[in-house]
């Protein structure tokens, strides 16, 4: 599942290599590319963010690149409402010309205000950059965990459905919404995404946990109990996996050997 990932993703992606490299190389070599110091930066944020943040608010002239870097230091160090705020800031900055990108700040952003559990103004971000990429289904599906974060299901089931029209054949938002219908006590139509997501992915483990819920509360208890255990014999290193060993726990069962 995407939940909370964009900021994550943006972290991790240079991986230990090009972390390497931004230790070999100082950020503060005033010869380096402005495109090369961005990608070090980041990879240093990835290993060392506290490092990252410095060079990142040391970089004279480093504008958006500079507070990009700035806002992922942040947020790898738990500060996750600064990183909101600057990264809110750079999608508004009229220097960032392209709509696209200014959407992917607003994305960020509002995943940030997530980490933070700030959901109001994380819907607020995702609708600017809805507003920016409108029908995005990957914006959509953020703005709807803000709401259900916010325990609005009526509004986190109407911006799933939204997205789905534009991708029907996606599991993940599938089983978002499943999990939104069982909270609006539509269970029918809940357990009518569920399947078809796990028509579409079987196997998928988000899918299984969500079923099995849904079995359980129809009093299907061993129904409920294979579903979760083939999530955990699915992925088991997955956060679905912990999930279903929580319900597991919770039935006094145990979770299948690793």
């Amino acid at each position: 599942m995407r939940f909370l990932s964009v900021l994550a993703a943006a972290i991790l992606m240079l991986g230990a290599a090009a972390a390497a490299a931004a230790a070999r190389s100082p950020l503060d070599d005033p010869a380096l590319p402005g495109a090369t110091r961005y990608e070090r930066c980041l990879a240093l944020a990835a290993s060392r963010p506290r490092a990252a943040l410095e060079a990142a608010q040391g970089w004279r002239g480093g504008g958006a690149s500079a507070g990009h870097c700035e806002a992922v230091a942040l947020a790898g160090l738990g500060r996750y409402s600064e990183a909101a705020l600057k990264l809110d800031g750079l999608a508004r900055d009229p220097a960032i010309a392209d709509p696209a990108h200014r959407a992917e700040l607003f994305d960020q952003a509002g995943n940030a205000w997530l980490l933070a559990h700030k959901p109001g103004p994380a819907q607020s971000s995702f609708s600017a950059g809805l507003r920016l990429r409108p029908g995005d289904p990957d914006l959509l599906a953020d703005r709807a965990r803000a709401k259900a974060m916010d325990r609005d299901w009526t509004g986190a089931d109407s911006d799933l459905s939204a997205a789905l029209a534009r991708a029907p054949s996606r599991p993940d938002l599938l089983v978002l919404r499943a999990s939104a219908r069982r909270a609006l006590h539509r269970a029918k139509d809940a357990m009518a995404d569920v399947e078809k997501a796990l028509r579409l992915q079987p196997g998928d483990a988000e899918a299984l946990v969500e079923r099995g819920v849904l079995k359980f509360d129809a009093g299907d208890k061993a129904g409920a109990e294979a579903d979760w255990q083939k999530a955990i014999a699915s992925a088991a290193n997955s956060a679905a996996a912990q999930s279903a060993r929580e319900h597991l726990s919770q039935l006094g069962l145990s979770a299948p050997a690793k």
